[in-house]
C-alpha cells in the first residue's frame, strides 16, 4: 500500500496538474492524486464571491475617480502623479477581471482558453507593474528630498519612458504563466480549470519560474523601496521637514498598503516553494496549512486593487479638492461649498518638488 502511495504522489509531483505557481486558490479537485485526507472546503466560496463583486465595483469606481482627477489637474501633476496614474490604469484592468474569477469560483473555469490567458496575464501584469510603479516612486522621491534634484523629477518625458518601460517589463515576467496557462478538464473531474500545462517536466519549469518572478518582481523591487524610503524618512526628520513629511503621507500610506495586501501571499508563495523544492520537509498538514494560506491570502492581494482611491479619499488633501473642484464644475457641488472645504490645507501645499496631486 505504502508503494502505491509513494508512486500516486511521485505522480502529482511530475506532472504538476494542481501546482499554485501563480497561486490561484485552490479548486475542489486540487491534489485529486494526493494521499493526504485533504478538507475539500479549504475556503467560503460565497464569501470569495461577494469580496469580489465588492472589490471590482469599489475599484471601478475609485479608480475612474483617480484617473479623473490627476487628467483634470494638468497644470499642477508631478512626476509621482504620473506614475499613480499608471497605477490607477493597472487596478483599473485588474478589476475588470474579477467578475471572471467570481464567476469561476462557483461554475469552475467555463470561459475558454483564450480568456483563461487574458484574465491571467491581467492578474499578472497588475501585480508586477503595481510594485515596479511604487519602487520607481520610491526612487523619485530619494532623489527629490534626499538629494534635492530636479534633472529626473522634472523631466516628464523620461518618466513617460520609464512608465512604458515597467508595462513593457510586467508584460514579459507574465508571459511564461499565459503561454503555459491552458482551460482544461483535469483527470476524474467534471470541473474545467485555468491552470498552466507544461508536459512531465511541469514541476521543475513551475519552480525556476516562480523563482525568478519573486526574485525580479517581488524582492529586487522591494529592496528598492526599503533602502529609498529608509534614506528618504531619515532625512526628513534630521530636517525636521514638517511640511513636506506630511507631503509624503499619501505616498507611505499606499506603500504600507501594497505591502499588506501582497506580502502574505508572497511570504505564503516562498514558503510553498521551499516545501516543494524539499527545502522543508512536506506533510499533509502543511500542504494543507499552505493550500489555505495561499487561497485566503490571494483574496487579500485582490483587495488591493479598490484600497488606493480610498487612500487618496481620506490622506490626500489635494486629491479631494480635485475631486471636489470637479463636482464644482458640473454644478453638483456649491463653489461656496468648495472654497470652504479646500481653505485649511490646499493654500498650504508643500514645494513643487515634493507634493503632489493626490
Amino acid at each position: 500500500m505504502s508503494f502505491i502511495v509513494e508512486n500516486v504522489w511521485n505522480f502529482t509531483d511530475d506532472f504538476g496538474y494542481f501546482e499554485n505557481f501563480t497561486g490561484t486558490p485552490p479548486m475542489d479537485d486540487d491534489f485529486a492524486y494526493s494521499p493526504c485526507n485533504l478538507d475539500r472546503e479549504t475556503f467560503n466560496k460565497l464569501a470569495v464571491v461577494i469580496t469580489y463583486v465588492l472589490v471590482f465595483v469599489l475599484s471601478l469606481l475609485g479608480n475612474l475617480l483617480v484617473i479623473l482627477v490627476i487628467l483634470s489637474s494638468r497644470a499642477s501633476r508631478s512626476v509621482t502623479d504620473i506614475y499613480l496614474f499608471n497605477l490607477a490604469i493597472a487596478d483599473l484592468l485588474f478589476a475588470l477581471s474579477l467578475p471572471i474569477w467570481a464567476t469561476s469560483k462557483v461554475k469552475g473555469w467555463v470561459f475558454g482558453t483564450p480568456l483563461c490567458k487574458l484574465v491571467s496575464l491581467l492578474k499578472e501584469v497588475n501585480f508586477y507593474s503595481g510594485i515596479l510603479l511604487l519602487a520607481c516612486i520610491s526612487v523619485d522621491r530619494y532623489l527629490a528630498i534626499v538629494h534635492a534634484t530636479r534633472t529626473l523629477t522634472q523631466k516628464r518625458h523620461w518618466v513617460k519612458f520609464i512608465c512604458l518601460a515597467i508595462w513593457a517589463l510586467s508584460l514579459v515576467l507574465s508571459l511564461p504563466t499565459v503561454f503555459m496557462r491552458e482551460a482544461y478538464i483535469p483527470p476524474y473531474s467534471s470541473s474545467p480549470v485555468c491552470y498552466e500545462i507544461m508536459g512531465i517536466n511541469t514541476t521543475k519549469w513551475r519552480m525556476v519560474m516562480r523563482i525568478v518572478a519573486q526574485v525580479f518582481g517581488f524582492l529586487l523591487p522591494l529592496l528598492v523601496m526599503l533602502f529609498c524610503y529608509g534614506l528618504t524618512l531619515r532625512t526628513l526628520f534630521e530636517a525636521h521637514m514638517g511640511q513636506k513629511h506630511r507631503a509624503m503621507r499619501v505616498i507611505f500610506a499606499v506603500v504600507l498598503v501594497f505591502l499588506l495586501c501582497w506580502l502574505p501571499y508572497n511570504l505564503v508563495l516562498v514558503s510553498d516553494t521551499l516545501m516543494r523544492a524539499h527545502v522543508i520537509k512536506e506533510t499533509c498538514t502543511r500542504r494543507i496549512h499552505i493550500g489555505r494560506a495561499l487561497g485566503a491570502t490571494e483574496v487579500l492581494g485582490f483587495l488591493h486593487s479598490c484600497l488606493n482611491p480610498l487612500i487618496y479619499a481620506f490622506i490626500g488633501q489635494k486629491f479631494r479638492h480635485g475631486l471636489l473642484r470637479i463636482l464644482a464644475n458640473r454644478g453638483l457641488i456649491s463653489k461656496e461649498f468648495l472654497s470652504k472645504e479646500a481653505r485649511p490645507s490646499f493654500a498650504g501645499s508643500s514645494s513643487r518638488n515634493t507634493s503632489t496631486t493626490l
